[in-house]
């Protein structure tokens, strides 16, 4: 260390001198040496850098130019490197490439790389970096050829210096959040190939002047603000090879000048707020390979022209008011791979050249399209059709059958005719289809049964057939495609009982059987344990607890054996067979005995048990009374006293019984105990619990041993346990006070009289997720995960209350802990239900994944609405489903709330409530996607 510091006061008072030096201490090896003290190497990437050695071009990332043994390059990409650079890359004056991408650098940018007179390739991509460029970064940018600051947390305007840099060839500022307007001097950088300022802030017109950069060719400005017209002058930039404007504001039409770009393999125009027609000269940009026009308010018909564009690959003109039929001028555009013109206003019939072309998706639902789809299918029959991966033709007017012959599309694996005129039944060929992993043929009119050859589809896992006509039974066959995570037959005319096998799906996420006619027990085991009563709804012959019906048990009856001969005639039922319904075997009249015991005994210990409470609440209540020393630490565990310890300060309380007892004091209620307020004897108030689950709680010894591991757990999301008291009979749990209500109120009763942010949301989701990854880490499972157990303090975070009460009781029984959190309705994991599956702390992210739906959302996690229920997780995944998720966001967030963070946390919820447990990810990890969505920048596309 003491070198290291030399150095560096070499370095900063003497730099001249230095440079003077002979090896070993000549500059690159001091300056590199310097670089490496500012910052970390977690995993020893840069060991082989020794500061006594007299030359560094053989240390790991360095490359030397071997005529003057100067250092070159410095790639030291991936490296995990944290902390700040620093000003030793100064002295490596012959530098021509820095490349530090992908590690977790930190602080701002600083002048410092500019200065170095030979760089021409820098790449600080890919960490962590912040703040804003200053004004005077690119003043001596030399010879930069290339810039690269994409994936960071840079803000502010990009400084307008940047026309210094002539030589500039590419420059890649993307992922950010830089904002302003596009500086003028920009389109002075003749050189510039290559220009990429997509995913920032950036806002104003394009300004004028693009037609300056004569050589570039490549242009991204998507996921911006950018508003006004597209420059008339990009026409001229006739090298372009790529253009990119796509998630802006950009309006008017396309200009004419575009038509110059004859170069162009990629034009990307998606969701702006275009307007016009398709121009005819679009079909002069022959080398288009990608064209995106789509969520744009285009209008009129795709001009025949476009059957010009031969190196086509993908077209997507989808969302926009396009009208008049399917140009057959596509039949020429031979390398098209997916065509995506769906919701617009296309009319007319199916075209063959779809199916002739070889194309591997098309997506033409939400037209006006109509007639039958069996010519064109059925004529298509040929190497070309089996390339067909996804056929999207719903929300249209088709009619007729399907044809026999979609089974001939081996592999095809999406195919969705939903919401269609079609009829007849569903042909047993679909079977042949084996790669399908979504059919989709509900709100149709198809009759008949399911084809059993549905079995063959191994592969699928998403079975849409509702809103039909289909009769006859569900068919054994459904419990052999066992990927299936997706079921809905509801609104159909089904009978018969439910194969018992379907109850070894173990990927199922929903099964929708509603509105049938189906009867008997539903299957036993697995997802079916813990099925969505809304889900099974409106079957009047189906029993279970879904349906609230028990199942009728059907024994037979006895049979009574006469020992004397028969006399009946001939032809007659012997006597000694005849079920005697007026006889009971000796069996059933043991069970109705035992039956009336336990009744009895239940009702004499429930007589007991009353009486005994009445007189242990008022001896304790008489001991809170009377205070004294009988509350200290070291008090006695006498019966008739019973103990109190408070684990830190004075356990005196300045109020009495009334704390406990009367109803004014008390907070609420749920299903361990009653909470009320009281007053310390310094006047710090306290939270007591009065447990209700005397009978059930362990001994003594158990119990004060479980409470001191409680009292230990400190998080700032979690509510301090700060002592107990104990009677056999009788006990209470002193908490600390937390004055801003429950989250159950502030969302479902407007407590404060404001209704939360979405940052205020948003900061309770992270928060209640760092308390649970907290108990976890502690081996503490919270099993009662609810919004009224989550208290908001007077600085709006979350406090976490409840955790790890079940730890008190003799067993971790489900059946208990079933009903003694019968109030956590919606938030039990489904694996509550199976004896067979481990309880795992993966209970607690299921439950925290419904909490995460509430919170977005405001609604509970089931609610009853006239004859039906509504369950969130089911609810919010159907809208997911059918890209209707932001409706489901609280209407008091509507307008205001950013949608590129509310939906991600909407399918974490949706993640964390996967039926599967391996499947739900632990709270680490919940924690941080939290933060990677928090922070773009970062990489959120992985939600999306």
């Amino acid at each position: 260390m003491m070198k290291i510091l030399s150095l560096f006061i070499l370095l900063l008072l003497v730099p001249v001198h230095v440079r003077s030096l002979n090896p070993p201490l000549n500059d690159d090896v001091l300056g590199l040496i310097v670089f490496k003290a500012d910052i970390q190497d977690p995993y020893g990437k840069l060991v082989s850098w020794n500061e006594d050695d007299d030359s560094c071009c053989n240390w790991v990332g360095v490359t030397c130019d071997p005529r003057s043994n100067r250092v070159f390059e410095l790639v030291l990409d991936g490296f995990s490197l944290s902390g700040k650079i620093g000003k030793g890359l100064l002295q490596l004056q012959f530098l021509h490439k820095l490349s530090l991408a992908k590690n977790n650098l930190t602080g701002n940018l600083t002048p410092v790389l500019t200065r170095l007179e030979n760089l021409r390739d820098l790449d600080v991509s890919e960490n962590s970096l912040s703040g804003s460029l200053p004004g005077d970064f690119f003043h001596q940018c030399g010879s930069l050829r290339s810039i690269s600051l994409a994936f960071n947390e840079f803000t502010g305007e990009i400084p307008d210096n940047l026309s210094s840099c002539s030589t500039l060839a590419s420059l890649n500022f993307s992922c950010n959040q830089f904002s302003g307007s596009l500086p003028s001097g920009l389109w002075s950088l003749e050189g510039l190939r290559s220009l990429d300022l997509s995913n920032n802030q950036l806002g104003g017109e394009i300004p004028k002047g693009i037609e300056g950069l004569n050589n570039l060719r490549e242009i991204n400005l998507g996921r911006n603000k950018f508003t006004g017209v597209v420059p008339d002058g990009i026409g001229s930039c006739s090298l372009l090879r790529s253009i990119d404007l796509s998630f802006n504001s950009l309006s008017g039409n396309l200009p004419n000048t575009m038509q110059k770009l004859t170069l162009c393999n990629n034009l990307n125009l998606r969701k702006n707020s275009l307007v016009g027609g398709v121009p005819d000269w679009l079909g002069e940009m022959r080398s288009l390979e990608t064209l995106d026009f789509s969520d744009n308010s285009f209008s009129g018909q795709v001009p025949i022209s476009i059957g010009n564009l031969q190196s086509m690959k993908v077209l997507n003109i989808s969302m926009n008011d396009f009208t008049g039929s399917l140009p057959d001028s596509m039949n020429n555009c031979k390398n098209l791979l997916a065509i995506d013109f769906s919701q617009n206003s296309f009319t007319g019939t199916l075209p063959g050249w779809i199916f002739q072309l070889g194309i591997q998706e098309v997506l033409l639902s939400g037209n006006r399209l109509t007639g039958s789809m069996d010519s064109p299918l059925s004529s298509s029959l040929d190497n070309s059709s089996k390339k067909l991966l996804v056929l999207d033709l719903s929300h249209n007017a088709f009619s007729g059958q399907i044809p026999s012959s979609v089974g001939d599309f081996s592999s095809l694996q999406v195919l969705d005719l939903s919401e269609n005129w079609l009829d007849g039944s569903i042909p047993l060929d679909i079977g042949r289809a084996i790669s399908l992993k979504q059919l989709r043929l509900d709100k149709n009119s198809f009759v008949g049964t399911i084809p059993t050859s549905i079995a063959n589809c191994s592969s699928l896992t998403s079975l849409i057939l509702s809103r039909n006509n289909l009769t006859g039974p569900i068919p054994a066959a459904v419990a052999q495609l066992t990927n299936l995570q997706t079921v809905d037959l509801s609104f159909n005319r089904l009978t018969g009982t439910l194969p018992k096998q379907l109850a070894n799906l173990a990927n199922l996420l929903s099964f929708n059987i509603s509105h049938n006619q189906l009867q008997g027990p539903l299957p036993a085991g697995g997802f079916f344990n813990t099925i969505s009563p809304s889900s099974v709804a409106f079957n009047p012959s189906l029993c279970g607890a879904a349906v609230n019906t028990s199942c009728p048990t059907v024994l037979p009856k006895p049979i009574v054996l006469n020992p004397e001969p028969s006399d009946s005639p001939p032809g007659s039922i012997p006597q000694n067979l005849v079920r005697k319904k007026s006889v009971l075997s000796i069996s059933a009249l043991i069970a109705i005995g035992a039956a009336a015991v336990i009744v009895i005994g239940v009702i004499a210990i429930t007589v007991l048990n009353l009486r005994v409470r009445s007189s242990t609440s008022r001896s304790a209540a008489a001991l809170v009374l009377s205070g004294g020393d009988d509350y200290s630490r070291s008090s006695t565990t006498d019966a008739n006293s019973g103990k109190l310890v408070m684990f830190s300060g004075d356990p005196h309380f300045s109020t009495g019984a009334h704390a406990l007892l009367n109803k004014d004091c008390e907070l609420g209620r749920g299903g361990f105990g009653a909470v009320y307020k009281t007053v310390l004897k310094d006047g710090r108030p306290v939270a007591i619990k009065k447990l209700t689950v005397s009978s059930l709680v362990k001994s003594q010894e158990e119990f004060e041993r479980e409470v001191k591991k409680l009292g230990t757990v400190r998080h700032p999301n979690l509510v301090s346990l700060e002592g107990y008291y104990w009677t056999p009979s009788l006990q209470l749990l002193i908490y600390e006070f937390i004055s801003g209500g429950s989250l159950y109120k502030h969302l479902h009763e407007g407590y404060g009289g404001n209704s939360l942010s979405w940052n205020d949301r948003f900061n309770i989701i992270l928060g209640t997720a760092k308390s649970l990854a907290h108990l976890h880490k502690v081996n503490i499972i919270h099993y009662n995960l609810k919004s009224s157990n989550i208290l908001i303090d007077s600085a709006g975070e979350p406090k976490v209350a409840d955790f790890g009460l079940a730890r008190m009781l003799p067993m971790l029984d489900r059946y208990v802990l079933s009903k003694k959190i019968n109030s956590a309705l919606g938030y039990m994991a489904p694996e509550f239900a199976c004896r067979a599956v481990k309880i795992t702390d993966k209970c607690d992210v299921y439950g925290f994944g419904v909490l995460v739906l509430e919170v977005v959302t405001g609604k509970v996690p089931i609610e009853y609405v006239e004859d039906d229920m509504v369950v969130l997780c089911d609810m919010v995944r159907e809208a997911l489903e059918e890209g209707r998720v932001e409706e489901c966001v609280d209407g008091r967030l509507q307008g205001n709330f950013p949608a590129d963070e509310v939906i991600p946390v909407m399918k974490l919820g949706l993640i964390c409530t996967s039926q599967v447990p391996s499947n739900r990810p632990d709270m680490e990890e919940v924690i941080n996607i939290l933060e990677l969505i928090r922070c773009p920048s970062e990489g959120q596309d992985e939600f999306m």
